[in-house]
């Protein structure tokens, strides 16, 4: 029997309950590797799967003092990340439980709504001011990713999105200014964090650090980057690795709301967005 007609009648065998149970765990998978990404775990995760290896060759080759160490290894091996990444552990769990249960519960979506369209008023009101003053700008919104690291490389400012506050913090003068602002659930999580610089050989020579920076991060984590140029004021979008350059406010403020938004709001988020900064005008 071949391979391909041991999975036809495995699949003609299986039931709606053992569907299910495949996709549970195809998410739990999916959930862990996100987690060790996020927590800049990849050089523990080629440790690990190198002492599988080991474990494995050791048991076939009948190395049996190896296979007894590296089978003791694993057992407190296991102990030992649950103990090191057990902050992380938690706060992954609380944010599963607390956020995930609670909106499928709750009409919390129009409210989350409601935050993003004021928090992109704001920004693009402070970008808009910024580009104009030709003030260096750096901005991450988090999206899927947490970014704890990097928010931990700068001040916790936790306060709403506002656009002066936006202009004070990247003046030129003040302490924080030279970092990012870090944008999270709606509110202004930390300032002044270092962001990982891009790999990319190809980035043109006029594109400064903070530019790199914005790539870079936009690399490394799923969020989104805006950048001001200190010396021409051109303002700046970085998506996966992708830099999209001189951007007019209008044309920003499309693709944050595009990219921030929930896909079933599509249609009546760019009303909601101008109404709201119609409403900040008068």
């Amino acid at each position: 029997m071949s391979v391909w007609e041991s999975i036809v009648n495995s699949a003609k065998l299986a039931t709606l309950w053992d569907v299910f149970d495949i996709l549970i765990v195809a998410f739990l998978f999916y959930r862990l590797i996100r987690f060790l990404r996020n927590t800049g775990a990849r050089k523990l995760i080629y440790g690990l799967i190198i002492l599988l290896l080991l474990l494995e060759f050791s048991d076939l080759a009948e190395l049996h003092v190896t296979h007894f160490i590296m089978e003791t290894v694993m057992q407190f091996g296991l102990l030992a990340l649950v103990i090191i990444f057990q902050p992380e552990l938690r706060k992954m769990l609380e944010q599963f439980g607390s956020n995930r249960i609670a909106r499928f519960f709750s009409d919390s979506r129009k409210q989350q709504k409601n935050v993003t369209d004021a928090v992109i008023v704001q920004t693009i009101e402070a970008v808009n001011a910024l580009s104009w003053t030709k003030t260096g700008a750096l901005i991450i919104f988090q999206r899927n990713d947490p970014l704890t690291d990097i928010i931990n490389t700068g001040t916790t400012i936790n306060a709403d999105v506002n656009a002066e506050l936006l202009k004070n913090l990247f003046y030129n003068k003040a302490p924080l200014h030279d970092g990012a602002v870090i944008v999270a659930e709606g509110r202004i999580v930390a300032a002044g964090c270092i962001l990982p610089l891009s790999g990319k050989q190809n980035i043109s020579k006029d594109l400064g650090t903070r530019h790199r920076a914005g790539l870079g991060q936009s690399e490394h984590y799923d969020s989104l980057s805006v950048i001001v140029s200190e010396e021409t004021g051109s303002i700046s979008l970085a998506e996966a690795g992708v830099l999209k350059q001189h951007l007019a406010p209008e044309t920003l403020e499309r693709l944050l709301t595009a990219k921030l938004m929930p896909e079933e709001d599509a249609e009546d988020k760019r009303t909601l967005v101008q109404r709201i900064r119609g409403l900040l005008r008068k």
